[in-house]
């Protein structure tokens, strides 16, 4: 992996399932050239794995934090991500 690529795990809470949270991931993921995932957890949380640029993935991070209209965030929580979670690109949505 390149020095300025990073791969993070994040984990949304709030009202984001059945908001078309993750289309909205979709699309940003999309837009930003990033490869990653976006799924619904059992908790009612969304995980978003994505891989890129660090500049890219703030620009994700901060797209997260708002979210698409139907949604509510409430927190958003960030790690480094294992690289034994495959990752297409472009985005995806499982």
């Amino acid at each position: 992996m390149a020095p300025d690529v990073a791969r993070r795990r994040y984990i949304v809470q709030g009202r984001v399932q059945g908001v078309g949270f993750r289309w909205f991931v979709l699309q940003e993921g999309q837009r930003l050239g990033l490869a990653g995932l976006a799924r619904n957890l059992r908790d009612g949380s969304v995980e978003v794995v994505a891989e890129g640029s660090v500049e890219r993935l703030t620009e994700l991070e901060q797209a997260l934090r708002q979210g698409p209209r139907s949604a509510h965030v409430d927190r958003v929580e960030i790690t480094d991500a294992s690289h034994e979670i495959e990752l297409s690109k472009p985005f995806q949505i499982n």
